[in-house]
């Protein structure tokens, strides 16, 4: 990934890579979750609760890997049955679906196997292990492909490949973890090789072929998570669609996966959704930035409209063009239309504020609210300096900078008197004339 950030922890549409399989893997109904992470515990931070945590001291492979989850497994109050099966996941395949987690599952207990790894058949097979099978199509072997002599030339040729993903029978595979050895091209422990220990000792081996191979992609660099980010942004937008929601253009548009939309909502090309934004029944928005934000049904917003972190729209509410919103209100059916800042504000019922309006929240130390009433009318290029109360009814002249309460039913006038200097271009000329003599 040429990055600082480790790989598994890179964004995937609003929720890091590893958060992926995971969250899978608990919506499969897997019994425990156990991650494994290198000593600097560097996922802690990102898993589910109920996720357990394993550290792998010395970075050997996957064989090392799956060695420490187990020992994260046999150390817990609950520790399984030696003959529970254990579902081996990979971080860096994150779309990966809990149905399909699910179905490994089960074809494992149907096949009697002591392991069953999950294989597809791929047009380009570069960079996965390749699976050998004999004459009569059983499993022989996972072949590695990462380094130079890994595979022959052969087996390179092989289209079937190793998923990285297995079920195995738990006591099986305790007993083979501590015969894996280093003889590869890494001098790691591989996983697969565990798979050649069970064969030896007589035990069977079972494959589970994925239909979709999309579900086994994994991510080795900036370009892999581009596609991958793509696939599983149009299984976003599929969900929404099929419950209702009308995405114009999905290529054009960028929807995180725990973003909530309701059904009859329009969503415009060019708007972005992220986070944990909740929107309601039968909303429009056009053109927007939302983040964290909360819309209740009816809402509009945009174009080019800007809604941050805690900014609430209750039904009906609009914020138009070239509005920003943060850490504020609008209640049911209130207006923001045109070119403002609401920053730190309470915005009742029915109130409109005219364009330019601005909540200056912040004195260069705190933050300050606004609070205005229900069926205030703002005039244009009204500022509002918290902490500052306006009532309900009340009006603000255009132009005005409100620094004091208003009360109920007042009009706020906060400007300084216009005068105007009669003949002053005349006199400005003739100024200026003179000068240039």
């Amino acid at each position: 990934m040429l990055s600082r950030t480790p790989k598994v922890l890179h964004d995937l549409c609003g929720q890091p890579m590893v958060v992926w399989p995971v969250r899978a893997a608990l919506m499969s109904g897997a019994g425990r979750v156990v991650v494994v992470d290198s000593p600097e515990r560097a996922l802690q931070a990102v898993l589910p609760a109920g996720v357990e945590l394993a550290v792998q001291p010395v970075a050997d492979g996957t064989g090392g890997a799956v060695r420490a989850a187990i020992d994260q497994l046999d150390a817990g109050a609950d520790a399984p049955d030696a003959e529970s099966p254990v579902l081996v996941l990979s971080g860096d395949v994150p779309l990966l679906a809990a149905e399909q987690i699910a179905a490994l599952a089960e074809a494992h207990r149907a096949s009697g196997a002591a392991a069953t790894i999950v294989t597809s058949v791929l047009e380009d097979p570069t960079g996965y292990g390749r699976v050998v099978r004999d004459g009569e199509g059983r499993v022989l072997r996972i072949v590695e492909t990462k380094r130079p002599g890994d595979a022959s030339e052969s087996e390179l040729q092989i289209r079937e490949v190793n998923a990285g993903i297995y079920a195995f029978d738990g006591e099986a595979l305790r007993a083979a973890l501590p015969q894996l050895t280093s003889a590869n091209a890494q001098r790691e422990l591989y996983l697969p090789q565990a798979l050649d220990v069970l064969r030896a000792d007589g035990q069977a081996i079972a494959a589970h072929v994925l239909d979709d191979p999309t579900a086994m992609l994994g991510v080795n660099d900036r370009v892999a998570l581009a596609h991958v980010r793509k696939l599983a942004q149009r299984e976003i937008h599929r969900r929404h669609m099929l419950a209702g929601v009308e995405i114009v253009d999905p290529d054009a548009t960028t929807i995180e996966i725990d973003v909530e939309i309701g059904a009859d909502t329009t969503i415009e090309p060019f708007t972005t959704i992220k986070g944990s934004t909740r929107i309601g029944r039968g909303c429009t928005i056009k053109h927007s930035y939302l983040v964290d934000c909360v819309l209740e049904d009816g809402v509009s917003v945009g174009p080019f409209a800007y809604l941050r972190p805690a900014a609430t729209l209750r039904e009906g509410a609009k914020a138009g063009t070239f509005v920003e919103i943060k850490n504020s209100e609008l209640g049911e059916g209130a207006k923001v239309p045109h070119l403002s800042y609401i920053g730190d504000a309470d915005v009742g019922d029915a109130t409109n504020l005219g364009a330019g309006t601005i909540t200056a929240n912040y004195d260069g130390q705190r933050k300050h609210r606004t609070k205005i009433g229900k069926r205030v009318h703002g005039g244009v290029d009204t500022a509002f300096v918290a902490p500052v109360t306006v009532g309900d009814d009340a009006y603000t002249a255009a132009g005005s900078v409100v620094t004091d309460d208003v009360p109920d039913g007042a009009l706020a006038v906060a400007r300084a008197q216009q005068a105007n200097v009669e003949a002053y271009a005349e006199r400005r000329r003739a100024r200026l004339h003179s000068e240039e003599k």
